[in-house]
């Protein structure tokens, strides 16, 4: 199909049709959530722990991105392959230069016509600051820009990279709301964050590409 191939992206005329595919999203709207909620949160992850929470897209397990041993407790609740790397959260593209040694020009455009769309992970190439098993065979990782005001927050605050990844075992189906979340993973974490545990509506994964340092590109999912 057309979206496995790599594609050169120099035209504008893509990215507008990118943005065709992900504009009947809205965008996110912020609530309010307890401070003491988000400290909880905050102190698991500075302690190397692993919480469950809220994100702009699906529920997540995450943990602070540069710590090689936490990463490992997600993979062993995911029952997962630790050669699948997995993706993580930032607050502001300005700090991707802190996690990628040379960001691709392409990839700002993407990011900009991104906004206020469906939420975007950029595979990057070229990884560094970030626990080395978290990180792609071919030295890549994704991160996305998260909109969300908790996990926002949580970033800005532990300032670092936060991981996100669904809260499923592996091969299973991915929760679409907290309810949906098995107990077989709620039993495993440290914290289980309280904001938008009630929302019964259903989120979907982001859109993921994978760009590389001469400005190719390949869509991974839509």
């Amino acid at each position: 199909m057309w979206y496995q191939k790599f594609v050169p992206l120099q035209k504008k005329t893509y990215l507008c049709t990118f943005v065709l595919f992900s504009n009947f999203f809205m965008p996110f709207d912020p609530l309010t959530y307890d401070k003491q909620d988000l400290q909880n949160a905050l102190q698991v992850l500075r302690n190397g722990g692993v919480i469950l929470y809220p994100t702009d897209t699906i529920w997540g397990l995450g943990c602070d991105a540069t710590n090689p041993q936490a990463v490992e407790r997600i993979f062993r609740i995911k029952q997962r392959e630790d050669a699948k790397s997995m993706l993580v959260l930032l607050d502001a593209p300005g700090k991707i230069q802190g996690y990628v040694s040379q960001i691709p020009d392409m990839a700002w455009e993407l990011l900009e016509v991104s906004e206020g769309q469906k939420p975007l992970t950029i595979i990057y190439p070229q990884a560094k600051n970030l626990a080395p098993n978290i990180v792609a065979e071919d030295g890549s990782v994704g991160i996305r820009i998260t909109g969300e005001i908790f996990s926002k927050a949580l970033c800005q605050q532990l300032k670092r990279p936060i991981v996100s990844t669904s809260a499923n075992i592996s091969g299973q189906p991915s929760p679409a709301c907290f309810e949906q979340i098995s107990q077989a993973i709620k039993e495993q974490v440290d914290y289980i964050c309280l904001f938008r545990q009630e929302e019964q509506e259903a989120k979907q994964s982001s859109s993921i590409i994978k760009i590389d340092i001469n400005n190719v590109i390949q869509i991974i999912r839509p």
